[in-house]
């Protein structure tokens, strides 16, 4: 599938910098195509691995529904966004992503997606509390893993001249 490419290309970040963006990045807005043909967007808690994010929601609701009728979705992390009251502008870095949907079937892979999630957002928390943790909220969920197809991440014009000079 042919994407676009970036209309200010100069401002485009590497594939590692958008990566790094990813993994240190606590949340992002999912973007599906919800009821009525409207865009549905929702923020979420997320992890990035091997080109591939994984979240967790609830066994119904409507972000379940609109990766059901449709996977192709998008998600977006804002990393840094400074006002520049002065400028009227923002010194911001982001990164956006196409990808499909699909919610997490084997077992062994679910459990794997929510050991990285839980070691992301609870890193010094023993294997007993993340294992307990996940065994009481596992029947409640589902796991959605989005394998990425494309992604571009952008910044701030003054950014992006600062690594010039």
């Amino acid at each position: 599938m042919k994407f676009r490419e970036m209309r200010r290309n100069k401002q485009q970040l590497t594939e590692a910098e958008c990566i790094e963006i990813l993994k240190r990045s606590t949340s992002g807005t999912l973007a599906v195509s919800g009821d009525n043909g409207y865009p549905y967007a929702v923020p979420l808690s997320y992890v990035y691995h091997n080109n591939s994010l994984y979240f967790h929601c609830a066994k119904n609701g409507h972000k379940l529904d609109a990766i059901k009728g449709s996977n192709k979705v998008s998600f977006c992390v804002i990393d840094r966004d400074e006002i520049l009251p002065e400028k009227y502008t923002t010194c911001f870095q982001s990164v956006i992503i196409f990808g499909r949907a699909s919610i997490m079937k084997d077992n062994e892979a679910i459990l794997r997606a929510i050991k990285l999630l839980s070691l992301k957002y609870a890193p010094n928390n023993s294997d007993e509390s993340i294992n307990e943790e996940i065994k009481k909220g596992l029947p409640a969920m589902h796991m959605v893993k989005i394998e990425i197809e494309h992604m571009t991440g952008k910044e701030a014009i003054e950014l992006t001249q600062k690594r010039v000079k």
